[in-house]
């Protein structure tokens, strides 16, 4: 058998810290958005043993370090099925170290690829417990669409859809170690915080405008204060008629939400001759598994 899915890129609307666990981690309040920007994965079962993996990203791990090799482990580990020979090829078009949860997403696919496979027919929130090991974005990731973002990340509540709008990200020619943000960040020294609610009203009223200017992320200042090159991206998306901008994630990618297609198609142009990976997208709903 082969099947092959999109893998779709996620953006944050809103990151706040809300507190530090005593695990080390971080509690956090999110709203997150899927766009249109995708890797593509195909898994065919095979008679020969174990799994192999292609990825056209030659820089990235084919083994166990690579989340969809892991997904593929905890699938097999929590169903209890016998593993079979697999037969991988992960074509990557979302940029690495990025804040798009562009390994998160593929290891997502690889469960929903699974599932449909050995036809275990796990719903949603099985297939998220299953996948909460891989990582915090990895739940999220199994459906995707617009929702709020709790926990670590885990906890999900489905919001209404992000109104039809252009995306535009923009990612430097850089990496951000995500860990090595959330290390600088002290939560009680936090004084700007989104708006998160008025986002959820927003949305409920359909209102893009509204979104748009309340969208902020706590941990923007602490990658800018090294790269003040993501401020710069931002006031050039608001110079082009941006209705919001705000940085993805940990970094470094940031985010314009456009109502106009000319506006969009400008901003585009203009950050696509200095910046390779820029891209103007759409929202996408939310998937089934």
């Amino acid at each position: 058998m082969r099947l092959t899915v999109p893998a779709y890129a996620k953006i944050n609307l809103s990151l706040d810290v809300v507190n530090r666990r005593e695990d080390g981690y971080h509690n956090l309040r999110m709203v997150m958005q899927t766009v249109s920007l995708n890797d593509t994965l195909t898994v065919e079962t095979t008679d020969a043993p174990g799994f192999v993996m292609r990825c056209n990203a030659g820089h990235l791990p084919v083994d166990g370090k690579n989340l969809v090799i892991a997904a593929a482990n905890r699938f097999f580990e929590y169903s209890g099925i016998t593993p079979c020979g697999l037969s991988i090829d992960l074509e990557k078009r979302i940029p690495v170290a990025a804040g798009l949860a562009g390994g998160s997403t593929d290891a997502a696919a690889m469960l929903r690829v699974l599932n449909r496979m050995f036809k275990t027919n796990y719903t949603a929130d099985e297939l998220r417990a299953m996948a909460l090991p891989l990582g915090a974005d990895v739940p999220y990731c199994i459906e995707g669409g617009t929702s709020l973002a709790e926990g670590i990340g885990e906890i999900l509540t489905p919001l209404s859809s992000l109104p039809e709008c252009r995306i535009l990200l923009c990612k430097p020619a850089f990496g951000v170690s995500t860990p090595a943000v959330f290390s600088r960040i002290n939560w009680r020294e936090i004084v700007y915080r989104p708006d998160t609610a008025g986002i959820l009203t927003s949305l409920e009223k359909g209102h893009l405008a509204g979104v748009a200017r309340r969208m902020y992320n706590v941990l923007e200042p602490v990658p800018t204060r090294d790269h003040p090159e993501i401020g710069e991206i931002r006031r050039r998306m608001l110079d082009c008629d941006a209705l919001g901008s705000v940085m993805s994630g940990s970094g470094p990618t940031v985010v314009g939400l456009f109502d106009d297609e000319d506006a969009a198609q400008r901003a585009y142009s203009v950050l696509r001759a200095q910046y390779h990976d820029t891209f103007l997208l759409r929202p996408m709903p939310r998937q089934t598994v």
